[in-house]
């Protein structure tokens, strides 16, 4: 019908102008000239390397992550504080200050909320069933994490209240989450946040709740059958990252045997599978309070072990949950618009510096001066690059973080 209809509105047309030149024609008016505008060129993009080392090209977002936020009566009673006008009765950030300059170092970090958080004034408890308190999370978002997972077998230790009461101090100071939810729905949605103009996606699960169970099954990232963990699930919820627009996909698994210094069989097929997936950029795991090997798999980075981030002291045999490991991840842009890793860096940590509770670098560079003693802390550094070169980390790239040179 359109073609009929344009057809016939030509025929009327031939007709009228026949019409016209059969009488006293007018002279047909002049066109006026066609201007063409001029294209305006496309902006050339202005670089933008991020606040991690020296980029390679025009792009680069550097990620921090950090172990188990791992709190005991110990550790929480010397910051305590009298009540201030803010409702606080402890002030952590002494004890944590020393990881600043690092986070100030990185675009995006990432903590893991290890344990539930208590009602302000408490009670607050260690092991077996923790509740810390909330003024974890100011501290927390004081020294500059972004993200903090927080699926852990510690996550239902104060059942649906314990879950929400967390969840609601992260929103209050500004730390997004993902791990445990507050709806039905919210798991399968996968958290992304913006870092120096890049998308990243944080996916998360924990492979134990202790023997508890979550008043509903989609509360926590956590599979109710055996085995626990569900590489399927975090690598649908990867491809949901992508479609979604993430420009990098973060694997993040609460999993492992406790003061161990090596994965066992089942944390590597699990981060290996993911990687292997091709939808995640890096992945690692806490759990085991112990720093375990960062390995390169077919280009990318596992880093088995984070350790703790901060804990009290544990007996000499369990020295490794007194040793901790931070450690920062750089992607580089490239010309495709592919991400590729491009430095990995590690800085080793101890909890004590001048016989108080602190975390405190005991890297090469001493940024912090002695932690411990000149002594203690080089076997603590000297441990840890053992351990985190076990699988040729250094061969294939990684190094330690030495801030003071940046």
């Amino acid at each position: 019908m359109k073609r009929i209809a344009t057809v016939g509105a030509a025929a009327v047309a031939v007709l009228v102008g026949l019409t016209a030149c059969a009488g006293d024609a007018e002279p047909e008016p002049t066109p006026e000239p066609v201007v063409t505008p001029t294209p305006t060129p496309e902006p050339t993009p202005e670089p933008q390397p991020g606040v991690g080392p020296a980029c390679p090209t025009d792009h680069c977002v550097s990620v921090a992550v950090g172990g188990d936020l791992l709190f005991h009566q110990g550790l929480w009673t010397p910051y305590a504080i009298p009540t201030n006008e803010a409702g606080q009765n402890f002030d952590f950030v002494p004890l944590l200050e020393g990881i600043k300059p690092y986070l100030d170092r990185s675009d995006l970090a990432i903590c893991q909320m290890e344990t539930p958080l208590a009602p302000v004034g408490g009670p607050y408890f260690g092991y077996p069933a923790f509740s810390t308190p909330p003024e974890l999370a100011d501290a927390a978002k004081a020294i500059g994490f972004d993200v903090c997972t927080t699926a852990s077998n510690h996550t239902v230790d104060q059942g649906t209240e314990g879950l929400l009461r967390t969840l609601d101090n992260l929103d209050r100071v500004g730390i997004a989450h993902t791990g445990s939810y507050r709806a039905e729905g919210e798991r399968d949605v996968p958290l992304i946040v913006e870092a120096n103009g890049v998308k990243i996606a944080v996916i998360t699960s924990t492979f134990s709740l202790n023997g508890l169970n979550a008043e509903y099954d989609w509360q926590v990232d956590f599979r109710i059958e055996e085995p626990r963990v569900d590489p399927e699930r975090a690598i649908a919820k990867a491809q949901a990252a992508r479609d979604a627009g993430a420009d990098i996909v973060i694997g993040v698994q609460h999993i492992g045997e406790e003061y161990w210094s090596e994965p066992t069989p089942g944390q590597a097929e699990l981060g290996y599978q993911l990687l292997d997936s091709g939808l995640f950029d890096f992945v690692y795991q806490h759990h085991a309070h112990a720093i375990q090997p960062l390995e390169n798999h077919n280009g990318k980075w596992i880093l088995f072990g984070t350790g703790n981030l901060i804990s009290e002291s544990a007996p000499p045999e369990n020295q490794v949950n007194n040793e901790f490991l931070l450690t920062r991840v750089q992607f580089a842009q490239q010309a495709d618009g592919s991400w590729v890793t491009n430095d990995v860096s590690w800085v080793p940590a101890t909890n004590t510096q001048n016989g108080v509770y602190k975390w405190c670098s005991v890297a090469s560079d001493a940024p912090q001066g002695v932690c411990q003693s000149p002594e203690f802390d080089a076997g603590v550094r000297e441990r840890t690059r053992a351990t985190v070169d076990l699988y040729g980390a250094a061969e294939a790239g990684a190094r330690e973080w030495l801030i003071t040179q940046e």
